[in-house]
């Protein structure tokens, strides 16, 4: 995996938006840098069923909920836990880090901490994309960008969306 991707992957590559912890608020910014995406990640404390069915008018969308979804509706496919296959990878998504299967995956995303970090655990990339609206430190909002192609990961960035 590479900033930049490799050569001449990127025209069939899939584009990955990562998101958590909006809270009930979408910002323009955030808005902005879905349009386009292939997929949404979105992982929990959404905390607004309107805020949902926008999202999913702009991409296809997996999401789990977070500690303060519990009373929301996002239908029967958002669970505490989310496993799926996309573009030859796998991937898991929970809201907390200590729920992830990162020995199963190649891919792990969380949320909750408000804060944008990227790791590897073995050979699975863990990521938190921070918070799209109520950041923690000194980093402002901001999302995660991956570009994935036939079971690999070309990219991955952190977006700031200030």
């Amino acid at each position: 995996m590479t900033e930049s991707g490799r050569v001449g992957a990127e025209h069939e590559a899939k584009r990955i938006d990562i998101i958590s912890d909006t809270h009930g608020h979408l910002s323009p910014a955030l808005l902005e840098q879905l349009e386009g995406a292939d997929l949404i990640i979105h992982a929990g404390d959404i905390t607004s069923e309107m805020d949902w069915e926008h999202l999913c008018t702009i991409a296809p969308i997996r999401g789990v909920l977070g500690n303060n979804d519990y009373y929301r509706d996002y239908g029967p496919e958002v669970q505490r836990l989310a496993l799926f296959t996309y573009e030859g990878l796998r991937f898991a998504v929970a809201h907390y880090r200590e729920d992830l299967p990162v020995d199963d995956v190649d891919v792990a995303v969380c949320g909750h901490t408000h804060r944008s970090r990227v790791l590897e655990m073995g050979g699975c990339l863990v990521v938190n994309p921070g918070s799209a609206t109520f950041p923690r430190g000194s980093r402002g909002a901001t999302m995660a960008r991956m570009m994935v192609s036939a079971g690999e990961v070309l990219s991955l960035k952190i977006i700031d969306l200030e």
